[in-house]
């Protein structure tokens, strides 16, 4: 056994020996955890990745005459001023007001400007009181002239994350990136071996007031993150999803804009990454050991993004080694894997904490209070109202067409049901297509007569198990007036419109007294 307080020493002495994670993993396999124990002080670890639930207290200091801001914005991004008359905490994922840049820029890249030493317009506003009698006020400001710039983030450096994939036609845009159609790629984000809490996934060494190396300066561990989770599958001794979270403290005056980007996921918004590296001092052969795991120990599952549920159905189990390089087989089909977080800077965070404590120029700490490793798994928001699924709504008889029916057939049948789409089937009800009234209208004007001349062929579907508020969403999306609902067998049920939508949300909301 060891203690922070003796490696503590060995670091002013100049007698630490310090590791980064990829190097224990071979130290470890040939000379034993016992013998690694004995030998090495500390292990530096490192992740460089989109992380959305970070942001930053801002004080700004008094004007004269006073203002006791109400509505805050940081070029363009509101910032909540709901706590003091001069302070304002801005959140990585708000976007721009400006409607020509929008979710293009967001808080995380007011967070970086500002890292980066720019200035950042300053526009505010107030209802005045006797005590603060100004009410409008527009500046600029830098990192330089704020009192305090505290980066302070309620969820980072997750403890492992699910890899995702796309199952459905269209392609989807997530906070994992963009997702090919037809399970055209499968998106990741996480150093692996070299991660902070893969090192220590019982939280033996890290909690309250530990010392870290954040976005290239020193931050602090405050405690749990949000949604911090324990209760989770385990394979190796490391969960094999989302689990353990951090919430973290960092002075942004002192932090390196090389470890800290604002981004922008295509279609989905703004994100923070954030460059953290976390000490594990190796006080036993225990974590030494664990220390020590590699990418092909720590399994990832891979999830299907496509399904809009909290719970996503999980595709297949791969681990690090297999992500990294390239590619992953699913069903006899090689699939092209691509990294949501840098690995080079991971690993280059790793080496500059390591450099840190090898000059005595970073010490442990203690932690006051180790992170909770059990009894902590995070609930859902119940929905009061109750979820309508699509196979819930009442819809007229369906009615189909063949892709060899003749357009003035087709024609007649929409006039005599009253219908403006279509969905054209083969014998087992399998959806080919789709038809519109628009669609005969055009081919009669072109003199075209079967129908199979004019369908559509790629069709925006629903699933019978899918919520109406995610199918009216994505009629808005892709602008159409109508889809077919399909069976878990893959067979045409019926047709459901923007029309049947508006009358069900307008039944519920008068149910509800809206």
């Amino acid at each position: 056994m060891k203690t922070i307080d003796e490696i503590n020493q060995r670091i002013k002495d100049g007698d630490a020996v310090v590791v980064t994670a990829a190097e224990m993993t071979q130290i470890v396999k040939e000379n034993g955890a016992d013998k690694a124990a004995e030998d090495i002080d500390v292990v530096t670890t490192g992740t460089f990745g989109a992380m959305c639930s970070s942001g930053a207290f801002l004080n700004f200091g008094h004007t004269d005459p006073p203002i006791k801001m109400t509505k805050t914005y940081l070029n363009g991004v509101e910032a909540y001023s709901g706590i003091a008359a001069v302070d304002s905490y801005i959140g990585a994922t708000q976007p721009s007001r400006i409607p020509e840049i929008g979710i293009d820029y967001g808080g995380a890249h007011v967070m970086e400007d500002l890292i980066r030493g720019k200035d950042i317009e300053l526009i505010a506003s107030s209802y005045g009181t006797d005590c603060y009698p100004l009410t409008d006020l527009k500046t600029h400001i830098n990192i330089e002239n704020l009192n305090e710039a505290i980066m302070v983030n309620p969820r980072n450096c997750y403890q492992n994350y699910a890899a995702a994939i796309n199952t459905t036609d269209e392609t989807i845009y997530t906070y994992m990136g963009t997702l090919l159609p037809n399970m055209g790629n499968v998106s990741f984000s996480s150093a692996g071996a070299l991660s902070p809490l893969l090192n220590d996934p019982y939280f033996k060494t890290i909690g309250m007031g530990t010392k870290i190396f954040m976005c290239g300066a020193e931050g602090y561990v405050i405690g749990e993150g949000t949604q911090h989770n324990t209760e989770v599958q385990r394979k190796n001794g490391v969960p094999v999803n989302g689990a353990g979270t951090l919430m973290l403290k960092g002075d942004m005056k002192q932090m390196d804009p090389e470890y800290v980007r604002g981004a922008t996921m295509p279609k989905y918004g703004s994100t923070l990454y954030v460059g953290l590296g976390i000490p594990i001092p190796i006080l036993n052969s225990d974590m030494a050991q664990r220390t020590a795991i590699s990418d092909e120990d720590i399994v990832c599952q891979i999830m299907d993004y496509g399904t809009p549920k909290r719970n996503k159905p999980i595709v297949m189990e791969s681990n690090y080694k297999q992500l990294r390089s390239g590619s992953v087989e699913i069903n006899g089909v090689e699939i092209e894997t691509s990294p949501l977080s840098s690995y080079k800077k991971a690993l280059e965070i790793a080496l500059e904490l390591k450099s840190w404590i090898n000059k005595g120029d970073f010490l442990l700490s203690n932690p006051v209070k180790l992170l909770k490793s059990e009894g902590s798994s995070p609930r859902p928001l119940e929905i009061r109202r109750q979820i309508v699924l699509v196979n819930e709504i009442k819809s007229k008889p369906l009615i189909t067409a063949n892709p060899n029916d003749d357009i003035r057939d087709v024609a007649k049948r929409m006039v005599q049901n009253s219908i403006n789409h279509l969905p054209v089937v083969d014998a087992d009800q399998k959806l080919l297509g789709i038809v519109t009234s628009w669609d005969i209208a055009n081919a009669v004007a072109k003199g075209k007569t079967m129908l199979k001349d004019v369908m559509t062929k790629k069709v925006v579907i629903a699933r019978e198990d899918e919520p109406v508020d995610v199918i009216a969403r994505r009629i808005d999306k892709h602008e159409i007036s109508g889809l077919p609902i399909i069976s878990k067998n893959n067979r045409v049920m019926c047709m459901i419109t923007a029309e049947d939508i508006s009358r069900l949300m307008c039944s519920r909301n008068l149910k509800d007294g809206v």
